[in-house]
């Protein structure tokens, strides 16, 4: 991880411990009532195994889970690894009891996170063996609650987070121009309390991409723009400037291919609201003393 995109990450955290205890609160309730009426102080040792081939995500968080428990645990792998079938991934020691009230949420982000990681890996790999240069990056279309680790994951398959908030970075999209009565005006307004920072503008016509490279935007997003027009757009906007060209708007895995030969980033929603968890499972293998 980059440290620029270390430090997103860094800032983003200093909650997160508050966050990993509400998320252990919310499938508690008032307590684990099976596990209360069977099982007593007995002591236990489990394991959390994969059972498909896939880029581990989450280990860090299910670690985490287990110690607010009071459990101890360790692995000798690596969140971003990628792993196979059968796999251990984490073992766990302590109060069988804990162990069961925590099993759930760690496997959760475990499935959540490495499907997000899995699936953003395989995109990077198909977009960069067409253009070496090009970033996959995730869109702000993330769970509540749930934005950071989803954009980690993205970080984990070798993805672009892209934006984390609205204070991150400048964007400025079609409902901005709804109200500012031009490209141009947008930008420079943008600019003149940028103090810097780069300005990126959506446009979904060759006529705004023109006019927003006239402006000086330092990164133009073409919107819903098929890819044999982006590319005609984005050469156009080279022989004006060197903004960069961020494709967006109906990519999937199905045609992301097909953006990767002219833009720079391509980011798609999809990485974060319609992925597919990986499979993980935790299973007591024996009671110690």
């Amino acid at each position: 991880m980059g440290r620029a995109l270390a430090k997103r990450f860094i800032s983003a955290k200093s909650c997160l411990d508050v966050a990993l205890k509400d998320f252990l609160k919310e499938d508690l309730g008032k307590g684990d009532i099976t596990t209360k009426a069977l099982i007593g102080k007995e002591r236990a040792v489990a394991v959390i195994f994969s059972k498909q081939d896939c880029v581990l995500a989450g280990l860090e968080e299910a670690s985490q889970i287990f110690g607010l428990l009071g459990l101890k645990s360790s692995t000798a792998f690596v969140d971003g690894q990628r792993i196979h079938e059968g796999d251990q991934v984490l073992r766990i020691e302590g109060p069988a009891r804990s162990i069961l009230v925590g099993e759930r949420v760690a496997l959760n982000f475990l499935m959540r996170m490495s499907g997000i990681a899995t699936q953003t890996r395989d995109l990077v790999n198909r977009c960069k063996r067409i253009n070496p240069e090009v970033e996959v990056a995730a869109t702000r279309k993330t769970t509540p609650g749930f934005r950071y680790y989803e954009k980690k994951s993205v970080t984990l398959g070798g993805g672009n987070p892209h934006r984390f908030r609205l204070d991150s970075e400048y964007l400025i999209k079609d409902n901005h121009l709804a109200i500012v009565k031009s490209i141009s005006e947008a930008i420079e307004k943008a600019k003149s309390k940028a103090k810097g920072r780069k300005i990126e503008i959506e446009v979904k016509t060759e006529e705004e991409a023109l006019e927003a490279a006239r402006s000086g935007a330092d990164i133009i997003m073409l919107d819903n723009m098929p890819p044999e027009t982006g590319a005609k757009v984005a050469e156009k906007i080279g022989e004006i400037c060197n903004a960069k060209i961020e494709a967006s708007g109906g990519i999937t895995p199905k045609n992301i291919e097909e953006y990767a030969t002219y833009a720079n980033m391509i980011s798609l929603g999809w990485l974060t609201h319609s992925f597919r968890s990986m499979d993980f499972s935790l299973k007591i293998i024996e009671k110690v003393p």
